[in-house]
């Protein structure tokens, strides 16, 4: 638990005082993410984000996800359907806005390993049910975790993580966004983990920089 105290200090930390030296520039994603055996071959999705302009307080963006999954093959090839509430609070001309979206999403994860590399793909598509309009897109999600002091990711493991993941509408403008991250990680037990790093999400018209630490819990709800 030191070792988890220390990791999570150390990040926050490191995102407020960033936070202050570039005047809002650089976010802070908090993020839980469950997925929960319910028998051998069906799981639960649970997920919630809670995503700020700054360190804390300030919101940008509520994420509440959940869904069921299904694997085709033994704990891999998991097809899943989902959905999603998403409170967003923008700034619009200086002034604090709030929208809703209600979205619904299905995806395909398959996993492989080479050697130390934990390899994880994920196709989503996603329609998306705004205020005033509707839109489909399309992620693309490509992962590695990456054992430190152990050739397994085991408990008392660090690793090292990183992802890429592209967004594209289905109309235009097509390319929508990606994110590029890097992360130290630690696995607390067989099912739970803790991360903290950095990603850059690149838009359209914009790059901005967020600090994310984020919670893993696959405690499954059955014992088969």
């Amino acid at each position: 638990m030191k070792v988890i105290k220390a990791l999570a200090v150390s990040v926050f930390i490191l995102a407020t005082s960033v936070v202050k030296a570039q005047k809002n520039d650089l976010g802070a994603w908090y993020m839980y993410f469950g997925n929960n055996k319910i028998s051998k071959k069906l799981n639960l999705h649970n997920e919630i984000q809670y995503r700020n302009f700054d360190a804390i307080g300030d919101l940008e963006q509520l994420l509440i996800r959940t869904g069921i999954g299904y694997d085709l093959t033994e704990n891999n090839n998991n097809i899943l359907l989902g959905y999603g509430f998403i409170l967003s609070q923008p700034y619009v001309n200086g002034q604090k806005t709030e929208n809703i979206e209600h979205r619904i999403f299905q995806q395909y994860i398959t996993k492989q390993k080479f050697g130390r590399f934990n390899i994880q793909h994920r196709y989503r598509l996603e329609e998306r049910f705004l205020k005033d309009d509707f839109r489909i897109r399309f992620r693309y999600f490509l992962g590695f975790n990456i054992p430190i002091n152990n050739k397994e990711l085991t408990p008392k493991t660090f690793y090292a993580s990183a992802y890429n993941e592209i967004f594209l509408h289905f109309d235009r403008p097509v390319f929508d966004r990606n994110r590029v991250y890097g992360a130290l990680g630690y696995v607390i037990s067989k099912n739970m983990r803790i991360e903290a790093g950095y990603m850059n999400q690149l838009q359209e018209n914009k790059n901005r920089g967020q600090i994310q630490i984020g919670f893993y819990n696959n405690i499954p709800f059955t014992k088969n």
